[in-house]
């Protein structure tokens, strides 16, 4: 399944950006992290405690946005895979989605909801 979930130009070039899919009853949470004309994305969840990774909307980035940074505990991920660096989650990672951009167009495709 392939959900279209933003465009190049709503991400600033070293930002990031949240969005939801929802199929029937499925809902889920994830976020973007461009890095130039590079994106990756993940689920929307910290590893160590299940919550929201955001200080507000679209807000996933340490202040100097070096990292993924969680708003619960300050755990940081690095932005490529989202590995964890610092924190309670140590070596863990964030869960990553599959990411493809066509014609500045973002997709996530999920093999299964």
């Amino acid at each position: 399944m392939r959900f279209q979930v933003a465009n190049m130009s709503d991400i600033p070039e070293q930002g990031s950006k949240g969005f939801i899919i929802e199929d029937g009853d499925n809902h889920l949470e994830g976020f973007l992290v461009r890095q130039g004309q590079h994106v990756y994305a993940y689920i929307n969840e910290c590893p160590h405690t299940g919550v929201n990774l955001n200080w507000s909307p679209d807000t996933f980035l340490s202040t100097d946005q070096a990292f993924i940074q969680c708003a619960m505990h300050g755990a940081l991920f690095r932005l490529t895979d989202g590995f964890c660096v610092r924190g309670p989650c140590i070596n863990q990672s964030l869960q990553t989605l599959e990411v493809n951009i066509e014609h500045e167009d973002i997709w996530i495709t999920m093999s299964k909801f």
